[in-house]
């Protein structure tokens, strides 16, 4: 039950990391928003006729801050959603595939993408003093956005970095079990026995 519960919480933050990053809304101004792959651009009317764009390859990103960033966050993306695969092959898998399901390197690999994906989102802001950044939200600069105001797609990258890192600490109290000791009683020396207990 408890892997299940831990498979579909991995399976989650992948799918929410992977919706952010596809997100243009990280900085939004009245006309224009964009996030770490995409960007959005709509009349100052507020008619519904938006055009988007992508960034397809790293050499298509505007400023080196920017490409880290992007670099490190779908690394962080890539690593979170290696340990969902690998749980969930584990919850589907018969027991007797896999007697030691849960153990290794899941804390690892979870703690590593976690990190990861922190360290992209404080290297995100730098980008704000690029031309691309300042012609869309005018007088930014270095961890300033000028007249961008933080949008979902950011929020929701923080939050979900943020549930990512508390996993590994959850998976460490989770798997650490005290010792426990059975006591059994001889009726023929009168005295207690304790024995280390088997786990089943």
């Amino acid at each position: 039950m408890a892997g299940s519960v831990w498979t579909a919480l991995e399976l989650s933050l992948s799918c929410i990391s992977a919706l952010s990053l596809i997100s243009p809304a990280w900085f939004q101004s009245p006309t224009f928003s964009f996030g770490v792959f995409t960007y959005c651009s709509w009349p100052q009317s507020g008619s519904w006729n938006q055009s988007c764009g992508t960034f397809r390859s790293l050499d298509d990103i505007p400023d080196f801050a920017w490409k880290v960033s992007a670099a490190l966050l779908l690394g962080g993306w890539l690593l979170l959603a290696f340990n969902a695969v690998l749980l969930l092959s584990w919850a589907l898998a018969p027991k007797e595939l896999c007697p030691r399901r849960g153990s290794g390197k899941i804390p690892v690999v979870q703690a590593a993408a976690a990190t990861t994906t922190i360290v992209g989102l404080l290297v995100f802001p730098t980008s704000l003093a690029s031309p691309f950044a300042k012609e869309a939200c005018g007088a930014s600069s270095v961890y300033y956005s000028g007249h961008c105001k933080l949008a979902w797609g950011y929020g929701t990258a923080i939050l979900n970095a943020v549930l990512a890192s508390l996993l590994p600490v959850i998976s460490c109290s989770r798997m650490t079990k005290v010792q426990g000791r059975t006591i059994l009683f001889s009726n023929d020396t009168e005295k207690i026995i304790l024995v280390p207990e088997i786990s089943k």
